[in-house]
């Protein structure tokens, strides 16, 4: 494994000095492209594809080396520095692997990891650190986590469910007021007690929402191959017309 992280080092050292393109790369402008790939990675985990994962890790893996070497370039630090930092701090949130602490289960480990990570930053308040740049799915799923790890917590899935209740009510509310602050406002509620459910049920809500996506989508091609079929566009059939070949769709 040494020798291939190594030989792969090397070829990035060599990109950035010989290609004209990697050259001028930094790290702003190769940001968009860490993200692309930490999606297709999750695509292909999603997909159960060990093909396509296998590939995306490697292109993960050479955007940390690429993100080092421009570092190095800049005399800031390099990946060895990087590996150093991430085995220092898995060592250390790890008590109980690599010393003598004892736990319960995997719920301790992460109320473990937050207690010594708010040793560790002096100041730190307990959701400091959350990226505000994480889609916003994953975001309040990540807040909700952290606060669940100090006991911060519903007591079972009814009273999440209570929570929607409520949360629908107060749009319904405002949906009579048009007041565009107050829907977004009260929108954002709803979708966080929504996450919140999908969390008690151990429910990524990203892929749940994808399931209904990609479900939408083959309904929708079937509906506008039914019209075709029938020598109608999209464009021209009526929304009745659209309808019966949806719940037709449903059906299939």
């Amino acid at each position: 494994m040494e020798d291939k992280l190594k030989e792969l080092w090397e070829v990035v050292v060599r990109l950035r000095s010989e290609c004209p393109w990697d050259r001028e790369q930094t790290h702003e402008s190769m940001r968009r492209f860490l993200i692309e790939e930490a999606y297709e990675a999750v695509e292909a985990i999603s997909e159960k594809d060990d093909r396509a994962l296998k590939e995306e890790l490697g292109d993960i893996l050479l955007h940390v080396f690429f993100h080092a070497r421009m570092a190095e370039e800049r005399g800031a630090f390099g990946v060895e520095a990087v590996a150093d930092h991430i085995i220092e701090k898995l060592t250390r949130r790890h008590p109980h692997v690599f010393g003598d602490a004892e736990v319960s289960g995997a719920a301790e480990v992460v109320t473990n990891w937050e207690t010594i990570k708010g040793r560790e930053e002096s100041g730190r308040r307990l959701l400091d650190g959350i990226p505000k740049s994480l889609p916003a799915l994953l975001r309040a799923w990540r807040i909700q986590d952290r606060a669940r790890s100090v006991g911060f917590e519903w007591e079972d899935a009814r009273g999440v469910l209570d929570k929607i209740e409520e949360e629908v009510a107060e749009l319904k509310r405002e949906l009579g007021r048009r007041d565009r602050e107050r829907l977004r406002a009260e929108m954002g509620d709803l979708f966080f007690s929504l996450i919140n459910l999908c969390r008690y049920l151990d429910l990524d809500p990203g892929e749940a929402l994808n399931v209904t996506n990609n479900e939408f989508v083959r309904r929708f091609h079937a509906v506008q191959a039914a019209l075709a079929d029938e020598g109608l566009e999209l464009a021209d059939a009526t929304l009745q017309q659209m309808e019966e070949k949806w719940q037709a769709a449903k059906r299939n």
